[in-house]
């Protein structure tokens, strides 16, 4: 596998200080944790090669890494098996990717082909898989049960909130809590899990360890719900992926679930006909309605909210660059969707 750069799907690190920052901060551990990544992946089959060297091209802000090797230098200092474990919740995080872009039928990842598009549904389910094994492979390098039993833990969230996504499919009747409960699990979960390993593997102390996983988990559930928001009003030229995929999959999402709960009875029920029947023009045909609703400006003070939460949970931390640019992270990752 190649090497990959910490950037935006749009821009480079220039143009986000917070990323160029994070280059600056942890970039040698970052390229030490892909490269760790890419040694355990290595394979002589030819088929599996060609998948790899695709993948690659999925560059994305590697956000995940990030947070536990931020976490990891402001609890105290990144160790060996800090870059590691930051290439085995990367590897997790593909393998949900590849797996997303099935159940989701996308055509496009970071402006390139999905696994699904390029080759085929059966490949694209047993790479994944794949990536799963390979995780727990080289966790099992660390010659600790308790990182193992933490990252299977949060594993089974992430399958349990997106199997929980799929059975509420249609219902037009999808409440928040729901919703909610479905973000922690499929997104929330796995950002937690950076910061408490990042804190965990530093030495820091419990209070501690409960801060950092408590800031990935609104930073997680901030982070989706602006995705949420980009996959309606987001332009697929600029995000290079497939939007409008959850109108497709009538898989309600805040700004709909806001949308639905505040229009009169008449204009919510046109807007249930609308998410029935989705084709191309879904969501040009919703605007109408979010003019006249404040779904939008409700869902964008949600993220923010959840963000400034992210960042209260850091002053448990000493002052540092590390959680300096932890609480830019917060602040990037949602205004990304404005």
């Amino acid at each position: 596998m190649t090497d990959h750069t910490v950037e935006s799907t749009s821009t480079s690190p220039s143009a986000n200080p917070i990323l160029a920052e994070v280059e600056a901060a942890i970039g040698a551990d970052l390229l030490a944790a892909e490269q760790i990544l890419a040694d355990e992946l290595q394979s002589e089959n030819p088929y599996i090669h060609d998948i790899l060297s695709h993948v690659t091209r999925f560059k994305g802000k590697r956000l995940r890494p990030m947070l536990l090797l931020l976490t990891a230098q402001a609890c105290g200092g990144v160790k060996k098996e800090h870059r590691t474990l930051a290439a085995v919740v990367e590897m997790i995080h593909l393998a949900t990717l590849v797996h997303d872009d099935v159940l989701d039928d996308a055509e496009t990842r970071r402006h390139v082909a999905t696994v699904n598009a390029r080759w085929n549904t059966e490949t694209s389910v047993l790479f994944g898989d794949y990536l799963f094994t390979h995780s727990f492979h080289l966790t099992s390098s660390l010659g600790t049960a308790e990182a193992c039993r933490l990252i299977g833990r949060a594993t089974n969230r992430v399958c349990e909130g997106e199997l929980s996504q799929i059975k509420e499919r249609g219902n037009l009747d999808l409440s928040e809590e729901t919703y909610f409960r479905i973000i922690e699990g499929k997104t929330a979960e796995l950002c937690a899990l950076c910061g408490h390993l990042g804190a965990l593997h530093a030495g820091a102390g419990t209070d501690v360890i409960a801060a950092m996983d408590r800031y990935g988990r609104q930073l997680g559930l901030a982070f989706q719900i602006a995705d949420d928001l980009l996959d309606l009003v987001g332009v697929e030229k600029k995000t290079g992926k497939t939007l409008g995929s959850d109108l497709d999959k009538q898989k309600l999402t805040l700004p709909i679930i806001r949308l639905l709960s505040t229009l009169p009875e008449s204009e919510a029920a046109e807007v249930r006909q609308l998410l029935a029947h989705p084709d191309e023009n879904t969501r040009e045909r919703l605007t109408p309605y979010f003019n006249r609703s404040d779904a939008m400006k409700y869902t964008q003070q949600t993220a923010l909210r959840l963000a400034g939460e992210a960042r209260q949970a850091l002053e448990i931390l000493p002052n540092s660059g590390a959680r300096r640019i932890l609480a830019g992270i917060a602040d990037f990752a949602v205004r990304r969707s404005f």
